[in-house]
This record gives structure tokens, sequence and C-alpha cells, in this order.
């Protein structure tokens, strides 16, 4: 039943599209009595008219104006996939255009690229990296990376990295000369580096949680930066404590270069996802990037 509805559709669409038996039956290289019949078949199991017929013309009812609506773009996500199938018969090629912040570009997309584009040399990926979120749609980026809480729910997501975490760190000569913090309002207390917020210039509230219960800290000190590079750097200098991601800073725990605070008060949260405006995405590049992308437990 499965097969012959969807032969019948097919032939249904095709007509629709056309606007006459003849030039569909030509497109398709099937005979018009072969693609009435077809029509037919469908209506009949309907119990519905799909098309109407006169001598002049061919146009669909309101049940086959549904039916294009809806049963119409599924046919053609199909067409769609296949057609990118086939072409992977092929060397992918093309320009990807993608818009990402700077943590994620060094921790995700590099090393990816470091591995996918010397076997892909006609692949191009142009990676505009900014923390400012970018309307991906009218800046014409093929897809964007960010946090998935982030992530607007009218886009396809593809979870491309590992639960996040934070890290409250400051150098040993820092808390040599200061307290070390024992729970989160204790760092108003510290001179802390501020991040500046892209989109709307405030500062960053520091964000932490235990046991359930949700706590923000605005913290303040003589450092403000827009990027991590130079956070960073202040804080292995002994200037503040830094509130920055986790795996950016594991080698200075590990060689004792910083000092950790707070651990317990920084919760895991859904990490980088690549997100795009529709699943119809053709293009057997990004089809291919992506894929590379994706996370794999």
């Amino acid at each position: 039943m499965l097969r012959e509805n969807a032969n019948d559709l097919l032939a249904f669409l095709s007509v629709a599209r056309e606007g006459s038996f003849t030039r569909a039956a030509a497109k398709l290289g099937v005979s018009q009595s072969a693609l009435s019949h077809a029509v037919r078949g469908l209506e009949e199991r309907l119990g519905l008219r799909v098309l109407t017929r006169t001598t002049r013309s061919v146009s669909p009812t309101a049940a086959g104006e549904r039916l294009i609506e809806r049963i119409g773009p599924r046919f053609e996500e199909i067409e769609d996939e296949l057609a990118a199938l086939s072409a992977l018969r092929d060397q992918p090629a093309g320009t990807i255009r993608i818009t990402t912040g700077e943590h994620a570009a060094a921790t995700i997309l590099s090393p990816v690229l470091q591995r996918l584009l010397p076997a892909y040399p006609k692949i191009s990926v142009e990676v505009a990296v900014d923390n400012e979120f970018k309307d991906i749609v009218a800046e014409r980026y093929d897809a964007g990376i960010r946090l998935g809480e982030q992530v607007e729910r009218d886009m396809v997501a593809v979870c491309i990295g590992p639960d996040q975490r934070m890290a409250v760190v400051a150098a040993p000569s820092y808390f040599a000369a200061h307290p070390q913090p024992v729970r989160p309002q204790d760092l108003t207390q510290h001179n802390c580096i501020n991040f500046r917020l892209p989109t709307r210039g405030g500062l960053y509230v520091w964000e932490f949680e235990r046991d359930g219960r949700a706590l923000k800290v605005r913290v303040e000190g003589q450092l403000v930066f827009n990027t991590l590079a130079p956070t960073l750097e202040a804080s292995r200098a002994g200037m503040a404590i830094a509130y920055v991601p986790e795996d950016v800073v594991a080698a200075d725990l590990a060689a004792g270069r910083l000092v950790r605070v707070l651990e317990d008060w920084c919760a895991p949260f859904p990490g980088y996802h690549l997100y795009y405006p529709s699943r119809r995405q053709t293009s057997p590049a990004f089809a291919l990037l992506a894929e590379a992308l994706r996370h794999r437990e």
C-alpha cells in the first residue's frame, strides 16, 4: 500500500505542478493513460477528488492543495537527499561560511578542519570568529556554532561537542596574597576579570549552581576584556581571578600555573552545536563537514 500510494502521489504532484497530464507524462517518461490511472487510483483510495479536470486545464482541488502543501515538501527533501548522496560519488567542493566564537573555533572547529581539509582540497571554509551573535540567514552564513542553550528553536542543531563547565581560577601568587573564596559570594571581595558582552555591551554575570540552587554573582575588578586570550594571560600573571571554560585551563591546572576554586559550584551545561536554518542542506561539502563535526560519545 505504501509503495502504491507513493507512486500515485508522485504522479499527482507532477500533474499538479505542470498543470497538464501531457506535460507531466512527457517529463516522467510515461504514458498519459498510465498517469491518469495513477491519479484515479489515488482518488479512489482517498475517497476525494484531488484534481479538477477540464478540456483545457487541470488544477488541484482543496484536498489536492492540502496534499501539495503537506506532502510536496517531503518528496522534495527525499529528492534533495538522494541528489546529495549521488553527488558524494564525486569529490565534494565549494565554500562553506561559518560564524563561531573564539573558544569553539579553537577547541572544536579547528581540529576538525585540520583533519578534513587536506583530504578534500576542493572544499574551502571561511570562518568568522566573533563572539557576537549573527543572523546567519541575513548575513548569508551556511551555519553557526554556539552553545546548545543559545541556539534558536527554529534552527536545525547538531551537537558537536561534550557538555561544558566553567572554572574559577587564579595564579598561586594571587592566592598567596588573598584568601581563597569558599562560596561564590566571596568573589565580591576579590579582584576579578570581567567579560564585556558583545551584543548588548554589558558585563557578564558569573553563573553558579549547586544542588539545584542557581546563583549569579556580579563581580568587580580592574580588568575587562571581550576575548579569552588576554583573560588567560592576566590570570596566569597573578593579576586577578578569571572565570573561563574548564578545558582551556586544564594544562595550567595540571602544571600548577593556576589554582581552581569553587569547583563544586560549576555545573555542566550543554556544549557546542552546529546550527543552520533548514534540513534541506543540499551541499555535499556541508554534509561532510557537519558529519565530521558531529559529537560522538
